[in-house]
């Protein structure tokens, strides 16, 4: 298992890693290999997604859709201030199974893989977990 880490910069966002991800793939994973790659967001106030990257404006539509289905500011009962954050994580969920082949990420021509922050600026860890496909 791998970890990277992702600095934040807004309270909340969608952050694009796609890029960070195939670096991972290209140089950690064997050459040309297939199979699948875990990713695991430790966090409770942070998720995971995928969605459209190649128009900026969808990630900005997600954030303001999910900020006003579940508002910062509400009747939650957790004193830290962040329950929104942590409603919004769990929306989201914590972890993606993204499929390689060939030692190339499997995604849609538009598809990206977001970190979503809800509780920053913070610095988030990811776990990798490589999961190789059969041979023969």
């Amino acid at each position: 298992m791998k970890s990277i880490s992702v600095m934040t910069e807004r309270r909340e966002e969608l952050l694009d890693i796609t890029d960070r991800i195939r670096t991972h793939v290209r140089t950690c994973l064997p050459e040309g290999a297939s199979g699948a790659l875990a990713i695991y967001c430790p966090h409770t106030t942070c998720g995971l997604t995928i969605n459209e990257g190649a128009d900026p404006d969808v990630a900005s539509d997600l954030t303001a859709f999910f900020s006003r289905l579940v508002p910062h500011a509400g009747k939650y009962r957790h004193r830290e201030g962040n329950s929104d954050a942590h409603i919004k994580a769990s929306l989201m969920g914590s972890s993606l199974l993204v499929l390689v082949e060939n030692g190339r990420l499997l995604l849609g021509t538009w598809q990206s893989i977001y970190l979503y922050e809800g509780d920053g600026p913070r610095t988030r860890n990811l776990w990798l977990q490589w999961l190789p496909g059969e041979t023969g």
